[in-house]
C-alpha cells in the first residue's frame, strides 16, 4: 500500500506517546460519533485513559507504527504484538480525523502485517470497531461475527458492539 505523498511510516519513540494519546482520544470522540452513540464513545473514550498506555504496551513488546507528515507529530497509528501462540493481534488503528480517507490507515495495516509475517506469524487478528470494519475488509480480513460486550463508565455497564476478524497467511 503507498502513502499519500508528503506522509511515511515509522516505528514511534518514547516522545510520540502524547501524540498517540490524543490521536486516539480524538479519533474514538469525533469519528466515533459516526457510528455509535454519545454514551458509548464516553464509555470507548475512558479505556483510554493518557499517554502511559502505549509506553507500557511497547515496554511490554508490542510494536507501535506511527504515520507522520513533515511536521514529525504522528498523525496516525497502529499497535500489533505476537500473542502466546505466535500469532499476532492488531490491537490499535487511529488516525487523526483531519488524515482521514487518504490511505494512511491502510499503509498502517499493511505495515503492521509485513511486521508480523516477519516475526513468523500464521495470521493477524483484531477487534475491528465499526469505523475500522471497512478497512480490514478492503484488506482480505474475514469477519467472524459481531461481538456483543459492556464497558464499565461511571458507575454503568454500556452496550458496545466490534468485529473479531483474522487474516490467514499461508
Amino acid at each position: 500500500m503507498t502513502l499519500p505523498q508528503g506522509y511515511w511510516i515509522r516505528p514511534s519513540e518514547p516522545d510520540d506517546a502524547p501524540s498517540l494519546s490524543g490521536i486516539t482520544l480524538a479519533s474514538i470522540r469525533q469519528l466515533g460519533l459516526r457510528h455509535y452513540s454519545q454514551e458509548q464513545v464516553a464509555a470507548w473514550a475512558g479505556r483510554h485513559p493518557s499517554s502511559q498506555r502505549f509506553i507500557d504496551r511497547a515496554v511490554s513488546g508490542a510494536t507501535i507504527l506511527v504515520a507522520v507528515t513533515k511536521a514529525p507529530a504522528p498523525v496516525a497509528c497502529t499497535l500489533v504484538e505476537i500473542d502466546g501462540e505466535g500469532a499476532a493481534h492488531f490491537d490499535m488503528l487511529y488516525c487523526h480525523r483531519q488524515h482521514t480517507r487518504q490511505g494512511i490507515a491502510d499503509a498502517l495495516l499493511a505495515a503492521a502485517e509485513d511486521h508480523a509475517r516477519a516475526k513468523g506469524a500464521p495470521r493477524i487478528y483484531t477487534e475491528a470497531s465499526e469505523l475500522a470494519r471497512a478497512v480490514f475488509e478492503r484488506s482480505g480480513y474475514a469477519l467472524r461475527n459481531r461481538r456483543d460486550f459492556t464497558i464499565e463508565h461511571q458507575g454503568s455497564a454500556v452496550a458496545i458492539h466490534n468485529y473479531p476478524m483474522e487474516k490467514r497467511f499461508n
